[in-house]
């Protein structure tokens, strides 16, 4: 399994970011898929997934600004991130597993997309 995540960079605060991550091997549409993000000097935190049927997954506080969405055909996850906060600003990793390790610890990961917030 493989992941390419791009759509990161340097916006302004209440800006919106669309970030995309494609996946490809031979079983990645079986799986599902989400983001981590990690802001300096925190750890990695779960932000939302996504299985191949739609349903989804987020961490409560971002809930309303995070939208997660899947184009199955594409093997492609995105992450709609409205209303950006300098307390966006983090790396984002793209994941992809089964639904019961996507949420706490997904074994395939993305190489990461920074999203830096200005205020």
């Amino acid at each position: 399994v493989q992941l390419q995540a791009s759509g990161g960079g340097l916006v302004h605060a209440g800006d919106s970011l669309m970030l995309s991550c494609q996946a490809s091997g031979r079983t990645v549409g079986m799986l599902s898929m989400g983001w981590f993000r990690q802001a300096q000097g925190k750890d990695r935190e779960f932000v939302a997934a996504i299985t191949p049927g739609g349903s989804t997954y987020s961490r409560d506080v971002l809930r309303g600004r995070y939208t997660i969405s899947r184009d199955n055909a594409k093997n492609t996850a995105y992450l709609q991130i409205d209303s950006l906060k300098p307390e966006d600003t983090a790396t984002f990793y793209c994941v992809i597993d089964q639904l019961n390790r996507i949420t706490r610890e997904p074994r395939y990961w993305g190489q990461g997309t920074q999203v830096t917030v200005s205020s």
